[in-house]
């Protein structure tokens, strides 16, 4: 049975003479200083219907504090168990026991097995408690909206025919194994494949005479779903696998649908299909298209988050599609109140999130201050503030700028690299929450 963290640690600290593993030691004696969050995590991570005997295996405070290591370091799985078997100030920071070294599928086994509402719970626990200490301060804060993106190429029609096509193929290809019994059908990957490359590098007028050849192949693996999914051979089959098998195959069935229907739309009806309604990944279906001003398309989620005086993220939630910047104001004001029990004496937001009845809701909640560095038409007794108190909120504003490039830059939040929903979430909040803890340990440290 999983531990949530050693009984007994060293005495002994090996950390390097070096800045960064001073930093890592200070980092640690914060953590120290927070076992609660490890009893929050612990649901996730431990089984008590498990007997207690056997091997430990990592504990709780192992894989957490290997959760913040790999996303300060921004590396892989991979490279997190080099490290760690290479470096002694890693494994000290992370209460590693002598001789033992986790791989890295242990690495991703367990660090995936942390719920994105359980790392959130984690980021508001210790914002909460950073607040009674008195390094979090909520006289004024700011907040802006930025996108993190999804781990997918750019979309396109044939490109998404391509990818549906081949991984129905492929699984009608691995029956035998998944089912016990054997598929017949003609495999499609190979002209689809060359139809792809064809339709990538064709002109206009060519991919207008090579997509609907695309389109009948498409059909073609489609009826061939429907009778994988009506052979009555693999619905009685005793595998194991067999039921997995059949849902994966009407999962990625129901994708191709909509792809084809996409295509159909966009290339041979020439319709404009909204943003709603539109697959750009069979892989990462919940991705979102984001468009940043006129012409910035991003594919990923929009983040709205809040940072006050000192850089600490006190509030973050990942948005469904593409809302207004304008709706997303009251949330924050909302979530303090609700985290915090307690509200900001001033706010100060991107233009995009500018509107009278905003400001007139965000101070009759008991804001005094409500500023938009452009004004969009509210005067500053609207907003509560003078010229000269509007001048150094608008400037103090320009600093979430600077905590969203950090985030992203130098905790990987530009693009989440962990797979569906839930994983795409749980590695912002990872981020988030490192990010958060570094700050504090460097502040501590002077």
């Amino acid at each position: 049975m999983r531990e949530t963290r050693l009984a007994q640690i060293s005495i002994f600290e090996n950390y390097a003479k070096h800045g960064r593993a001073e930093k890592l030691k200070q980092l640690s004696s914060i953590l120290d200083n927070h076992p609660e969050i490890l009893d929050i995590i612990k649901k996730d991570l431990v089984n008590i219907s498990i007997t207690k005997t056997g091997r430990k295996g990592l504990t709780v405070e192992n894989i957490f504090r290997c959760l913040l290591l790999k996303q300060q370091l921004q590396v892989s799985y991979d490279q997190l168990a080099f490290h760690l078997c290479d470096s002694m100030s890693y494994r000290t920071f992370t209460r590693l026991t002598d001789g033992f070294t986790p791989k890295k599928s242990a690495l991703q086994s367990t660090i995936r097995s942390i719920s994105p509402e359980t790392l959130e719970q984690v980021q508001i626990a210790l914002s909460v408690h950073w607040l009674k200490n008195g390094d979090i301060s909520l006289e004024k804060i700011r907040a802006d909206s930025t996108v993190v993106k999804s781990n997918i190429t750019p979309p396109s029609d044939s490109q998404l025919l391509n990818d549906s096509i081949r991984v129905l193929s492929r699984l009608f290809a691995k029956s035998r194994d998944e089912t016990g019994i054997k598929l017949r059908f003609t495999d499609q990957r190979k002209i689809s494949k060359s139809l792809a490359f064809s339709i990538f590098n064709a002109k206009n007028a060519e991919k207008e005479v090579l997509y609907p050849k695309y389109l009948r192949i498409a059909h073609i693996v489609l009826k061939q779903a429907e009778r994988a999914l009506d052979n009555e051979g693999i619905k009685n089959s005793s595998y194991e696998k067999s039921q997995q098998w059949l849902a994966d195959v009407e999962y990625y069935k129901k994708l191709l649908l909509k792809v084809i229907d996409q295509t159909q739309r966009r290339v041979i009806q020439k319709e404009k299909v909204p943003a709603s309604e539109k697959i750009v990944s069979i892989f990462e279906e919940h991705t979102d298209i984001i468009i940043k001003g006129f012409r910035d398309v991003h594919y990923g989620h929009k983040i709205n988050l809040s940072s006050e005086k000192n850089g600490f993220i006190t509030y973050l939630s990942i948005e469904n599609g593409n809302p207004t910047d304008t709706t997303l104001f009251l949330p924050v004001i909302n979530a303090h109140q609700q985290q915090y029990d307690k509200l900001p004496k001033a706010i100060v937001c991107d233009g995009g999130y500018a509107s009278k009845s905003n400001v007139e809701k965000g101070r009759a909640m008991g804001v005094k201050r409500v500023v938009f560095h452009k004004r969009v038409g509210i005067s500053y007794t609207a907003m509560g503030v003078k010229i000269k108190t509007f001048k150094k909120l608008r400037d103090f504003r320009a600093g979430v700028e600077g905590n969203i490039s950090e985030l992203k830059r130098s905790f990987c939040a530009s693009k989440a690299l962990w797979k569906g929903h839930d994983g795409f979430k749980a590695f912002v909040w990872s981020s988030v929450i490192s990010y958060n803890l570094v700050r504090l340990a460097r502040l501590q440290s002077g």
